[in-house]
């Protein structure tokens, strides 16, 4: 079933919808980047206004640009729902809920205060210029990444699991070790110590007082500088296993029988010999294309077989 938005009909509605949801000619162009640009600017203004100083100085500027950056996405969306044939499937899709949560919070702050700082939510939108510049082949690039993940997850969750009880180890030896007047008023408090420690982030808050709880820190330090690289690693080696996978054949050569070409090879990389087994090689005279095909024709039926030309 085709979920893709379609325009409401002829006219008016279809000049619109071709504006806003196509970036094929120069005022769709045009309008997806202005759309950008706007979406940009109303999250900058939520930053600056986050400031307590720039707040003080400026808190009626930005509250009239918060309100006109809302008016104007909500009359965005209105014109988009209005130039669809199903605006309601729309708002159900992920742009339609992304557009819809980007203009909420401004106008829930009217009920509930504090809420306009959930515009954040409007960076989402920008998502938007994959379809201006071209690129949503990346989406393959992100299967890719994300395939590769989900076939390490189980070597990944090993490795974690691992590292959980190294530290919960760890935890119990230097809470035994250390004073209570030093921080380590519990395990799960020396648990939280040892995990900042073992990712090398040190915190400061809590530090081993005893030259024994020092020499443990040590060592927690030199682990985590050890183990840190083992999740990349095998993240690593199974997106190469996919690209590979991805890039390249396991048909072997019927000639040297090597068996790693890429997947639009048509010579062996080692012997030369022509790969596509439905065909003859361009490259042969015509009359040994012509033995070629009488000799892979089909018993009985004098047709060639299937995949040839």
């Amino acid at each position: 079933m085709n979920h893709l938005p379609r325009p409401a009909g002829e006219g008016l509605r279809t000049r619109i919808f071709q504006v806003i949801f196509e970036s094929d000619t120069r005022s769709a162009k045009g309008f997806d980047i202005a759309l950008i640009v706007a979406i940009l600017a109303s999250v900058l203004v939520v930053m600056l206004e986050s400031i307590v100083s720039l707040r003080a100085e400026h808190s009626a500027l930005f509250f009239w640009l918060e309100w006109g950056f809302t008016i104007a996405f909500t009359l965005e969306l209105a014109v988009r729902l209005y130039c669809l044939e199903r605006p309601i499937q729309y708002l159900k899709s992920f742009y339609g809920m992304v557009d819809l949560v980007a203009v909420l919070p401004t106008w829930l702050a009217l009920i509930v205060p504090g809420a306009q700082t959930l515009v954040m939510v409007r960076l989402l939108r920008t998502l938007r210029i994959f379809r201006v510049l071209r690129l949503m082949e990346f989406v393959g690039e992100g299967r890719l990444l994300v395939g590769a993940l989900q076939r390490s997850s189980h070597q990944i969750f090993l490795f974690l699991f691992t590292v959980f009880m190294l530290v919960t180890i760890l935890a119990a030896i230097i809470y035994l070790i250390e004073p209570y007047s030093a921080g380590f008023t519990s395990i799960p408090r020396a648990i939280y110590w040892a995990i900042v420690t073992l990712t090398t982030v040190g915190y400061g808050d809590i530090v081993p007082v005893t030259p024994l709880g020092q020499a443990i820190s040590v060592m927690v330090m030199l682990i985590g500088y050890s183990i840190i690289a083992v999740p990349t690693g095998i993240f690593s080696a199974e997106v190469i296993r996919s690209i590979r996978a991805d890039r390249y054949s396991d048909e072997a050569c019927p000639g040297c029988g090597h068996d790693r070409h890429e997947q639009r090879a048509k010579y062996c990389l080692v012997c030369g010999t022509w790969l596509d087994e439905h065909s003859p090689d361009p490259n042969l005279a015509e009359e040994e294309q012509a033995a070629w095909w009488e000799a892979h024709t089909d018993e009985g039926n004098g047709s060639p077989p299937k995949g040839g030309h």
